[in-house]
């Protein structure tokens, strides 16, 4: 096998374009979708072989690692993900990392373009006194261990009575919905077995969420916000003098209808709350607006975890924005969730921008240092814009990266070996335990048949109230490759 540029084939239409995807999440799902679906394409100007590359042995990235169980609408995403993958026009090549298993070199010889989609996985950091407490967490990392993410440990220390989420976006939400709700009404998700068991014997009580802008400057969505209201015997606690608005917040109810929609529901509850003499429920969740987080604190008797978060609060300024008021309150909490965004991870050989957590780009044209394309290399989704936007805009931004592919088709550095089974070849030279699209169907069978053999009373707590489990989510890297390569 030849890898000399002297003897390298020229880039022309008479072979197809071969094209490297790194990140089988929902961005790169749709990059590839859109290429293969392309006017270029359908026309018959080209043909397109497209490998789909994943760090984990199974599909759909954030969808399986990133969102929390209970969402219903999440089901809907993976089935059309499902779809695109199961055409088989596009490969899929799981557990398979980049900058260990193959680097930028591998994927240039093999391929005349790669696009990255890699997302974004790690918190955001939160430079406050007493970050580093014990029991200061990172949401992103509870994320990760209550989806049963591979590469995590299999324990979470949930002892805390009262806790704090910092944070007003749909992830804030999501960690405080999963601390609060009771354990037995997730187990109609794809909860893994040990996340169940944790949270059932959690003894949380309180859970209190923290943004630093009013009710009309939140941003979570109006059905993160409505799912809040599913959880059973769980209470939903607001404060009158955290509904502050400004002339910008009323131009934002006037003009948007989501934040209409958001500000109506809070201000709805807000009355209810105060109107409703019912049985206080065992467990609440607290949300509190206008709070800006100054310190994480122990005391003397607990040294080195957290005991308490101290906040200023904050007033409206006009324009949407907050400034202090040097008021100071304290909450009495045993952990502290910050969940104020998701931050990039650089990659090997590929610019970097630490500040946004990006790959420097123009329109998913990867940038070198001087800020000039590198041939044949994009980027489309988190690590492409920013972990902004909800899962549906990675379209828009598949879209513009593939425009730009197509338009620079022809100048493509061509790949030295663009033998498709080249690449299979090199992984297993290394010893790359490489999983497949019907490894994937392997293991997917095997999760539905574990939420099977469980609701017909097979499993622990079995058959629990008439609950029927329509997965149960194999956790450990090792057997999901086992089974997905049996």
């Amino acid at each position: 096998m030849s890898t000399s540029a002297e003897t390298s084939p020229k880039r022309t239409s008479k072979r197809p374009l071969r094209v490297a995807i790194v990140g089988a999440g929902p961005a790169g799902v749709y990059a590839a979708d859109i290429l293969t679906k392309s006017n270029e394409v359908k026309d018959g100007d080209f043909e397109v072989s497209i490998d789909l590359f994943e760090a984990y042995p199974a599909p759909y990235g954030l969808i399986r690692y990133g969102v929390a169980p209970d969402h219903p609408r999440i089901k809907g995403i993976v089935n059309a993900l499902h779809k695109v993958l199961d055409r088989g026009d596009i490969r899929f090549l799981g557990n398979v990392s980049y900058g260990r298993d193959l680097t930028l070199h591998d994927f240039r010889a093999f391929y005349d373009a790669v696009i990255f989609a890699t997302g974004a996985i790690k918190d955001a950091d939160l430079d406050i006194p007493g970050i580093e407490l014990e029991g200061s967490f990172g949401g992103a990392d509870f994320v990760s261990w209550y989806d049963g993410h591979p590469d995590v440990p299999r324990d979470w220390p949930l002892e805390a009575r009262e806790i704090a989420v910092i944070g007003n976006g749909n992830v804030a939400l999501d960690v405080a919905r999963m601390l609060v709700k009771h354990a037995d009404e997730l187990l109609v998700t794809e909860i893994p077995d040990n996340v169940y068991q944790a949270l059932k014997n959690s003894p949380v009580t309180d859970v209190h969420v923290f943004g630093r802008r009013g009710p009309a400057q939140v941003k979570f969505t109006p059905l993160e916000l409505r799912e809040l209201s599913h959880a059973k015997d769980v209470d939903i606690v607001l404060y009158p003098e955290d509904f502050e608005f400004d002339d910008a917040s009323d131009e934002a109810i006037r003009t948007n209808n989501q934040i209409k929609t958001m500000v109506n529901t809070l201000g709805n509850w807000l009355v209810e709350e105060h109107t409703e003499a019912e049985q206080p429920s065992s467990r609440r969740l607290h949300l509190h607006f206008l709070h800006s987080p100054v310190e994480i604190y122990g005391d003397a008797a607990q040294p080195g975890k957290v005991t308490g978060i101290k906040f200023e609060r904050m007033r409206l300024d006009g324009t949407g924005n907050v400034k202090g008021t040097g008021e100071f309150v304290d909450y009495p909490v045993q952990a502290v969730y910050r969940a104020i965004g998701y931050h990039g991870s650089p990659l090997d050989e590929l610019e970097y921008d630490a500040r946004r957590g990006i790959i420097p780009n123009e329109g998913g044209r990867v940038l070198d240092a001087e800020g000039n394309p590198v041939p044949g290399i994009y980027a489309t989704g988190w690590i492409k814009r920013g972990p902004v936007g909800l899962i549906g805009h990675t379209k828009g931004d598949a879209l513009e990266t593939i425009g730009f592919l197509l338009e620079d088709r022809l100048t493509l550095p061509p790949a030295r070996n663009p033998d498709p089974q080249a690449i299979i070849e090199l992984l297993e030279q290394r010893g790359v335990e490489y999983t497949t699209w019907e490894g994937w169907n392997k293991l997917d069978a095997h999760e539905l048949a574990l939420g099977a053999a469980w609701s017909a009373g097979g499993g622990t707590d079995a058959g629990a109230d008439g609950v029927v489990r329509e997965r149960i989510k194999v956790v450990p890297r090792e057997e999901m490759i086992r089974i997905s390569r049996d």
